[in-house]
């Protein structure tokens, strides 16, 4: 799966992973590759990337939005947490 990170200043990260969880407005979510459409809000917590060999990634987040959709996952992100 192809995914993006993007807040309004800055590219945060761009590559290929195998699952991706998020702090979902309505609880945390995973997903995983063919996962269904999807469009949810994000709210404050950790975006959990874990790349295809298993190195895994954290970004701390305050609120944002994940699209899926056919294999891309787009997260737009208000700010970073410091």
């Amino acid at each position: 799966m192809q995914i993006e990170i993007v807040s309004p200043e800055r590219m945060i990260y761009s590559g290929e992973v195998q699952q991706v969880r998020v702090p979902g407005s309505a609880g945390s979510f995973a997903v995983l590759h063919n996962h269904a459409p999807i469009m949810s809000t994000l709210e404050k917590g950790r975006i959990k990337v874990t790349k295809l060999g298993g190195h895994v990634l954290f970004f701390d987040i305050l609120s944002g939005v994940i699209q899926v959709k056919d294999n891309s996952i787009t997260i737009l992100v208000d700010k970073e947490n410091p």
